[in-house]
């Protein structure tokens, strides 16, 4: 028997779309993560879908992003940003908020959240 994918433990498509809606809500709201907000556009629209469709393959759904834009390139593509430690911790909050707001189990609470500082952690392209 083949283990279920995080992207089905977590229900498909419209848990994905949710929890990438409510992690922006988060950076889009919160003070704290002022700097991180300021990183990105005002208009948060195309962000939001490249993110779910990111999110989508990552956590082994419809490889939507690669689909589309082909391979993600993260750090390539984060190059233009200033990633540090600090990014990488507002942005962990957001994600951390958004994943306890969804998910009731704690052994997938912890999978996603280690899998999401790992890959946020490499993002880092600057001291701190």
């Amino acid at each position: 028997m083949q283990e279920m994918t995080p992207y089905e433990l977590l229900g498909g498509a419209g848990v994905v779309r949710w929890l990438t809606d409510r992690f922006y809500d988060i950076m889009d709201s919160d003070p704290a993560v002022k700097p991180l907000r300021d990183m990105h556009p005002a208009d948060l629209t195309a962000s939001r879908e490249k993110l779910y469709m990111f999110l989508s393959g990552w956590l082994g759904g419809p490889p939507l992003f690669m689909d589309t834009f082909g391979h993600p390139r993260l750090r390539q593509r984060h190059m233009p940003f200033a990633v540090d430690g600090e990014a990488r911790d507002q942005w962990m909050k957001c994600m951390t908020q958004a994943v306890n707001e969804l998910v009731c189990e704690d052994w997938l609470k912890a999978r996603l959240l280690e899998a999401f500082y790992n890959t946020a952690d490499f993002m880092r392209n600057r001291e701190g």
